[in-house]
Formats: structure tokens, C-alpha cells, sequence
């Protein structure tokens, strides 16, 4: 009964009223006799259903059960973190994971796979169908042509050798020849281990967004209640959770398809 009184005299999250007709939908309805009855019933009860939610919800993570999910609008807490721009960080780590299994994590290899190979040059970096042009003369070997830029040859074969493509260029000229590994279980093995290791490190860059986001939801504990503060804090875990359960079906899909 204490407990209870206590929950009753403690502010809701400003965040949780503002928004508490979306919030209501969520929560039972408030009992009869309701002196100023909103969506949800008056404004007392409304705190005490939040609280009581919160406390609830808190005891299931003790107990290893699964948790209701919080759903806070970014316009609401744009004074303490743009939720908004900690979803697309997060994104963008996702994005560059698809792009590295893209470029980089595929048994065919074709002249489009060379495209974004950066060189450097004397003259600054450059990627390699920029100085030169790449061309497939059978399923086993492509080509590129330094003729325009002669003098960056030695700097293209150095860029292609250290790509992490698993690819050996041998230079004739101003012709840079790369044989294409053939397609073996050995290989095949190779690549899964790569997009585990690529993985692994989106999730560490995926693990930065996320602190530097709780960082900064930290430094308004002075101006905004504990409760607000655990709110944002669980919204964010969740978003990150969700960023890592999409890299791994990503890291499965991709995995499937190399070992074939």
C-alpha cells in the first residue's frame, strides 16, 4: 500500500502525459467514478498505470522475462537527444555492412567487384575505374588498363593485392592481369569467416552509436526525472537490439549464400 501511495506522488515522465492519449490505447481503462477522466482516465490514474507498468516491467527483467516494449515520439524529447538521428546512425552501420557483403563477400567475382578499390596515387586517392578501365576476358581472369594513367600501375596492382578480395594481380605493363580465384569449399569457408568478422565489427560500431546516445541522454539527468531518463535508455537499447538482430539475419542470408 506504501509502495503504492508513493508511485501515486511521483511525477510521470512529462513525455508520457504530453503523449497519453497514444499512450492510453496501451493501458486499461481507468476504474469507475473517475473524477477528470482522460483517454485513459484521470490524470492520477494515468500515473499510477504508467508507474505501475514501468515497475512491472522492471521486475520482468529480473525475472528473464520478456519486456513491454517502449515507444517514445522522437518530437517529444528532442531537448535531451534526437532519437531520430540515433535510428539513422544506426542504420548507416546496417547499410555499410550490406555494402561490404556486397563489394567484398561474393564466390563471382566481376568487373564491377574492382569499381571501388581506392588507389593512392601522387595525386591523392582515387578509386580504380577512375585511372583505369576494367574488363572481364573470361570467368577466370579480369582485366584493367593503366593506358590513361601509366604511371599509377604500380599503385593500382598494390590497391587490388591488398583489397582483402583474395585476389594475386600480375602487372604486364600498363596492364594489370587478375586471375579470379576458382570457387572452392575452401574459399567459400574463407568468405563466411569474413562476414562473420565484418559483422562483429559493425556490431562494435553499432555498440559506439548506442553509448554515445546514452551519454548523452545522461547529462540531462539534472533537468528531466530517473524515470524519463530509464525510458530513453530502454528505447535505445531496443533500437540497437533491433539493428543487431538485422545484421544477423543479414550475417545468416549471406553465410547461406557463400557455402552454398
Amino acid at each position: 500500500m506504501a509502495l503504492a501511495l508513493r508511485c501515486l506522488l511521483r511525477p510521470v515522465p512529462a513525455l508520457l502525459l504530453r503523449s497519453s492519449p497514444a499512450v492510453a490505447r496501451g493501458l486499461p481503462r481507468a476504474p469507475g467514478g473517475c473524477p477528470a477522466p482522460l483517454p485513459g482516465g484521470c490524470s492520477r490514474c494515468v500515473q499510477h498505470l504508467l508507474l505501475s507498468r514501468q515497475l512491472a516491467t522492471k521486475k520482468a527483467k529480473g525475472k528473464g522475462q520478456s519486456q513491454a516494449k517502449v515507444n517514445i515520439s522522437a518530437a517529444l524529447v528532442e531537448d535531451i537527444i534526437n532519437l531520430e538521428e540515433t535510428s539513422e546512425d544506426m542504420q548507416a552501420v546496417i547499410e555499410a555492412l550490406k555494402e561490404d557483403f556486397s563489394r567484398n563477400l561474393s564466390v563471382r567475382t566481376s568487373p564491377g567487384a574492382l569499381d571501388h578499390i581506392t588507389v593512392v596515387t601522387k595525386d591523392g586517392k582515387f578509386p580504380l575505374n577512375q585511372l583505369g578501365q576494367i574488363s572481364q576476358k573470361s570467368p577466370q581472369l579480369l582485366t584493367v588498363s593503366m593506358t590513361s594513367f601509366p604511371e599509377s600501375t604500380a599503385a593500382a596492382a598494390k590497391a587490388i593485392r591488398e583489397s582483402g578480395m583474395n585476389l594475386n594481380p600480375e602487372v604486364d605493363g600498363t596492364v594489370i592481369r587478375v586471375p579470379v580465384p576458382k570457387v572452392t569449399r575452401e574459399h567459400r569457408e574463407s568468405l563466411a569467416k569474413l562476414a562473420k568478422q565484418s559483422t562483429n565489427k559493425s556490431k562494435e560500431a553499432l555498440r559506439k552509436v548506442r553509448s554515445k546516445s546514452i551519454t548523452q541522454v545522461k547529462k540531462s539527468k539534472n533537468k528531466v526525472s530517473e524515470d524519463t531518463i530509464w525510458l530513453l535508455e530502454k528505447q535505445i537499447q531496443q533500437m540497437a537490439d533491433e539493428a543487431a538482430a538485422e545484421m544477423d539475419k543479414l550475417l545468416a542470408a549471406k553465410t547461406k549464400e557463400l557455402l552454398g
